[in-house]
């Protein structure tokens, strides 16, 4: 029976993505490892093993200074495994996760550090909208009507779009880093635009940052059958979008971004200018 019931019971593995990581754990005694290479291979057995015996195992990332600040806001030793596992426990419902399905462990680990990045791009995106407060001039609140805004100019973004596959970028100059987010949105046999909501909303979270306080930019590259790829964008200036030129797309994709040298443009694609988003060609409202 025990062996029955431990078939209904999901589990999730902190996972230490890096060697850097890795090291700070070792400081604790009860952590048995000492050599990386070898714990990844023990994680990927036991992730093995459980996805043999039908069991549902979830991935998340293990920090070990969150740890650290976890043990001391709860009072716990952090160096005992049941603090590990309480800690485990907590980033499972609030941190990012990804699930085993049998994948090599190589090919996760860059997925679950992408998550993370994408979770903590959208918490950074969204402190940084409520603390910008009211506007001085109409009393409300920047933040909310940035987003508000934002949600419009995507729905707009995508319905201008050819059919098929699209996929949008937004990257907004923030300290210390800039943010970047991602979006892919496709269209079904009846034309409806489908897309992930979580992304979606880390999207439009990005994008409001950049129309409200930051300057940025939106670039969306689309794919249709029987079609060459249209590449077009805008800049984010002054809570609106301003329209690059074919020229501003074109130099953008065939520029390297580190040493700034000119690359080969690719085939069978068209940079172009944007279509207008706006009903009457105008851009209505009051700007924060």
């Amino acid at each position: 029976m025990r062996r029955v019931l431990r078939r209904e019971i999901s589990g999730t593995i902190g996972l230490l993505t890096d060697e850097h990581d890795f090291r700070a754990m070792r400081h604790y005694r009860s952590f048995a490892f000492d050599d990386y290479a070898t714990y990844l291979a023990g994680v990927e057995d036991l992730l093995t093993a459980r996805a043999a015996q039908g069991t549902h195992t979830m991935l998340a990332l293990f920090d070990p200074e969150e740890y650290a600040d976890f043990c001391g806001d709860t009072g716990l030793d952090p160096d005992s495994p049941s603090s590990r596992t309480r800690f485990t426990a907590e980033i499972a419902t609030t941190g990012p996760t990804i699930p085993y399905d049998g994948e090599p462990l190589a090919d996760l680990v860059p997925v679950l550090i992408d998550e993370a990045v994408r979770q903590a791009t959208w918490e950074y995106a969204s402190t940084c909208l409520a603390r910008l407060g009211a506007c001085a001039l109409c009393g409300k609140d920047v933040g909310q009507e940035a987003f508000a805004r934002a949600r419009d100019f995507l729905v707009r973004i995508l319905d201008t779009a050819d059919p098929g596959h699209r996929h949008l970028v937004c990257s907004v100059s923030a300290t210390p880093e800039t943010l970047v987010s991602v979006l892919h949105a496709d269209t079904d046999a009846d034309g409806a635009t489908q897309l992930d909501e979580t992304e979606a909303l880390e999207f439009t979270t990005v994008l409001a940052l950049g129309l409200a306080a930051l300057p940025g930019a939106l670039v969306m590259r689309t794919r249709s059958p029987g079609a060459p790829d249209r590449v077009y964008g805008w800049r984010l200036r002054a809570g609106d979008l301003e329209p690059l030129t074919a020229g501003e797309v074109f130099d953008a994709y065939c520029t390297d971004t580190d040493s700034g040298d000119l690359i080969s443009p690719e085939s069978g694609v068209d940079h172009c200018v944007p279509p207008d988003l706006s009903p009457d060609g105008t851009t209505p409202g009051h700007h924060h």
